[in-house]
């Protein structure tokens, strides 16, 4: 038996073994990792195997309550530990030295845009070349191991390279718990010769951390309250819109709390869809300017107030720049700080200290409820169709939306499954995820693989359209191997949709695939997966009955043949005004 077997059995002895003496080397960095990812509430790492982490892998199996899930590349991987962290609150993957660690920097940069505690892993150079002028493998050829830590410096909170074992408790625990502080990833690079080596300071079991909570100024928060009370209480119509820092600030309860007591509308920023309760009877729908849900962009612009909740104000979510919102008449609460109109801005006042407090202060207003109920029409029914029609994709989405219940999440790739599944109403309970600020395409394979993983109780419902699938397939292959019992929508219009939309071009013309051939292919008699191929409504009904009947327990694969052409309006609009931002002159010097 190897050393890793034997220290990731030694810690968990029956009840009646004497406990070992707090001075015992029996300890590792290897073993330590691993139980602090536990403790977190990590229970799957996602990984993809290199010289240079090998023994740390070891110790990672080793520890009983980790399962490893080897990807088949690092960016899926990183993407994985993305989807896992939207689920469980904090993620985790493993990489190679500067091969591995530059692959998976995308996906670690979609991680920090998102405020996602991710904890990338990387297998470093033996202790002893570090200052030596040595040349090693997996590098550019020079001497110096920095250039992969210079990169990550961007896109993760705190970084830490492990090349002593003096001082590696404290930085693993410092990096990891910097990590849940801040909501952002954290990197650890950790030399691949210390994982095994028994050290005093991991003699024992890690101490749980202790994250102090973040508690408001109380003048601040005072202050901030009777200011935003007196300005609401005087507005006639006041609404309020979430966005996507609700999750940063863990105050969705709270956004509750003080929309019940307000009486106001609720409106929920593009990027904030899932944070926001749809089931709750003040919902009007997604407030995204031109492209806002019927009569909720009216009513939230014409309003004499409105409350941004978390919001990320950026070209994409504000359509190129083309929001009719008036900063006067606005105020911002961000996870730490409130600015109230043209007048004060309070920091260290958080978001759910805040939300709860003015709760209490609020005279409840329903005015602009009630309009959004005079002015509502309900949509029209889908046209009639011919038999044997060419599937629509507005006819497509009317069934997924029927499919989606309490139990299922929705994931939504970059593109045009952007608008189409902002238009679906989302059931209590039902997850919802997409990556608006990044929007980095093929991001959904991964993240649907990490999301499932981790939310095992949701039956996922990936919509994610064919260039973007190009990108990041492989991973359909993890997805089996894990017994996981998705549903992909793959949407086959021939190219990348929202880029026609943009700037059209032939480099937006992608080559076809046989999708569900690739898919049988890579499932090769292994595991549960089921394939279908639909172009009409009817043969659609038929795979939606056969994915949530007999086949319910595999991974189901349903590829949807559209017409190119054939897009939201959401799109066109949006992607007209996106261009035009784009294509904006220089400004004359």
């Amino acid at each position: 038996m190897d050393s890793a077997i034997q220290i990731g059995t030694a810690s968990h002895q029956s009840p009646t073994s004497a406990p070992a003496p707090l001075n015992a080397c029996s300890g590792s960095l290897g073993r330590h990792l691993a139980r602090r990812l536990v403790e977190i509430g990590v229970r799957d790492v996602f990984s993809v195997p290199g010289d240079f982490n090998l023994t740390l892998l070891d110790h990672l199996i080793a520890e009983p309550e980790l399962n490893l899930i080897g990807c088949c590349n690092e960016l899926n991987a990183g993407y994985a530990a993305d989807g896992y962290a939207r689920a469980k609150g904090v993620g985790a993957c493993v990489v190679t030295f500067t091969v591995g660690g530059l692959s998976v920097l995308n996906a670690i940069a979609g991680a920090y845009s998102e405020n996602l505690p991710v904890i990338c892993i990387v297998g470093g150079p033996n202790s002893n070349d570090y200052g030596t002028n040595r040349i090693l493998h997996h590098t550019i050829g020079l001497p110096d191991f920095t250039q992969e830590l210079r990169c990550f410096q961007t896109i993760t909170c705190i970084q830490a390279v492990v090349n002593n074992l003096d001082d590696a408790h404290e930085q693993i625990d410092t990096a990891i718990s910097t990590a849940l502080k801040e909501s952002k990833p954290a990197y650890i690079s950790i030399s691949c010769n210390l994982s095994g080596i028994p050290h005093p300071t991991f003699a024992r079991d890690p101490v749980p951390f202790f994250l102090a909570p973040k508690v408001s100024n109380h003048l601040g928060l005072e202050a901030a309250v009777e200011a935003t009370a007196d300005f609401l209480n005087k507005a006639v119509k006041p609404v309020i819109v979430g966005g996507p820092n609700i999750r940063v600030a863990k105050a969705m309860k709270a956004f509750v709390e003080f929309a019940d007591a307000s009486g106001y509308p609720i409106a929920v920023m593009p990027s904030g869809k899932g944070l926001v309760p749809e089931h709750h009877p003040h919902f009007i729908g997604t407030y995204w300017g031109a492209v806002s849900t019927g009569f909720c962009g009216e009513i939230v612009e014409s309003a004499d107030a409105y409350v941004f909740v978390g919001p990320i104000f950026n070209d994409y979510s504000s359509v190129g720049y083309s929001l009719l919102i008036k900063k006067e008449k606005a105020i911002i609460v961000q996870p730490n700080r409130v600015t109230i109109g043209n007048g004060p801005s309070l920091g260290w006042v958080f978001m759910t200290d805040f939300l709860s407090a003015l709760a209490k202060k609020l005279k409840k207003n329903s005015t602009a409820l009630e309009n959004y109920r005079r002015i509502f029409v309900p949509p029209g029914i889908p046209l009639k169709r011919v038999q044997d029609e060419p599937l629509r994709v507005n006819v497509l989405f009317k069934h997924i939306q029927d499919i989606l219940g309490g139990d299922t999440a929705v994931i939504a790739e970059t593109g045009d499954s952007w608008f189409n599944c902002q238009k679906l109403r989302l059931p209590e309970s039902c997850g919802y995820e997409f990556q608006m600020q990044y929007g980095s395409i093929g991001w959904s394979v991964g993240a649907t693989l990490g999301y499932a993983q981790a939310a095992r109780d949701k039956r996922v419902i990936a919509c994610i359209g064919d260039g973007s699938f190009q990108v990041t397939a492989q991973d359909i292959s993890t997805m089996i191997r894990c017994g996981q019992r998705t549903i992909i929508f793959l949407i086959n219009n021939g190219g990348y949709t929202i880029e026609v939309e943009i700037h059209d071009g032939p480099y937006n013309v992608i080559k076809n695939w046989d999708y569900t051939g690739l898919v049988n292919a890579i499932h090769n008699g292994e595991g549960k997966c089921w394939t279908a191929k639909v172009r009409t409504e009817d043969e659609l009904t038929a795979a939606i009955a056969t994915a949530t009947g007999e086949q319910k327990d595999s991974l189901c694969f349903i590829e949807v043949f559209v017409h190119k052409d054939d897009t939201s309006k959401e799109l066109l609009e949006w992607g007209s005004r996106v261009s035009a931002a784009n294509g904006r002159p220089p400004n004359p010097q």
